[in-house]
């Protein structure tokens, strides 16, 4: 059982690092809560192995993971109170083992993988750093028809993390040396990585970014539309994340495309007002996508076609 000093220090790790994530987390019923505080901590303490690492050596990385994932396996005894409380919460909720060795391994690959060739390749990575996030939420939420809601889970967790993607793409080439846009979008809309890597935008690159922008969107209805498939008192707080992340995308377009000079980042005034705005039109109505096309900001748009003839239309900066 998972004690109050372990739920508040589990909590702190969220409020400072997960903001956007922890205004939607509050609405959880505490059942749910208290648990994603956990399961949220412990996805960060492994993601800062390899984000903040520093001088560490890259095996010196990967043996902490593989002591990690020992340790949320039950093979070793749990070092510190985010562990400690994660093995609890595993043992309660029989999280599964694959998603743990899944999240595990994708967080090994941020060592020694800093560009995806092909969307094919990134999707293979989100597998274990969102879809294998979306997957433990649900085991945590308790499902009454979980294979019904899973793929929708998976849709969704992709969506947030491509919407972090796309909204960090200068922070992670600045303070990381990765670049998440598929090489082969690029190529696509004839972008240059070394433009990326040099931190020059150009209308070529803002058009990639808009095409990965449309995909990430048609992944947001996709899991959205699984949200029905929740416990009730599950839904809107699930429904309410969306709405923020997706609201990155109208700050993305704001910008023209252009998150390679700028680093968009909502402000806790807006997180407020679409919380307030998403709980208005829910008491009126309980259908998650409903709600979801009132409220969201994204647009429908189709993923743009590359035409070399074709004047360019990405907005001027």
């Amino acid at each position: 059982m998972v004690d109050s000093k372990q739920i508040e220090r589990t909590k702190e790790i969220q409020q400072r690092t997960g903001r956007t994530f922890h205004v939607a987390t509050r609405f959880l019923p505490e059942r749910a809560r208290h648990p994603t505080y956990v399961l949220y901590a412990f996805f960060r303490i492994a993601d800062e192995v390899v984000d903040d690492a520093g001088e560490t050596p890259p095996d010196e990385q990967a043996e902490q993971l593989e002591s990690f994932r020992r340790q949320a396996l039950g093979e070793e005894p749990p070092e510190g109170p985010v562990l400690d409380a994660f093995r609890d919460i595993a043992v309660e909720y029989e999280i599964s083992e694959r998603e743990i060795n899944d999240f595990i391994d994708a967080m090994k690959t941020d060592i020694h993988k800093s560009r995806y060739e092909t969307y094919d390749q990134l999707e293979e990575y989100m597998r274990g750093s969102a879809a294998a996030v979306g997957v433990m939420m649900t085991e945590i939420m308790d499902l009454d028809q979980p294979d019904v809601a899973l793929p929708h889970a998976v849709a969704l967790g992709e969506a947030f993390q491509l919407t972090n993607f796309l909204r960090d793409v200068r922070e992670d080439v600045v303070d990381r040396d990765r670049i998440y846009l598929p090489i082969e979008t690029l190529e696509e809309y004839d972008a240059s990585v070394s433009d990326i890597e040099n931190l020059e935008f150009t209308p070529e690159i803002g058009r990639a970014i808009q095409a990965e922008l449309a995909r990430t969107e048609r992944l947001y209805h996709e899991g959205v539309a699984g949200i029905k498939y929740l416990p009730e008192d599950c839904q809107f707080p699930v429904l309410l994340s969306a709405v923020l992340y997706a609201d990155h995308h109208r700050l993305i377009r704001d910008l023209g495309f252009d998150t390679v000079s700028n680093e968009p980042e909502l402000s806790m005034a807006r997180k407020l007002w679409l919380a307030a705005k998403t709980r208005w039109h829910w008491q009126w109505n309980r259908d998650p996508d409903a709600v979801f096309q009132r409220v969201s900001t994204i647009t429908e748009t189709d993923t743009p076609q590359h035409d070399p003839d074709r004047p360019d239309t990405t907005p001027a900066q």
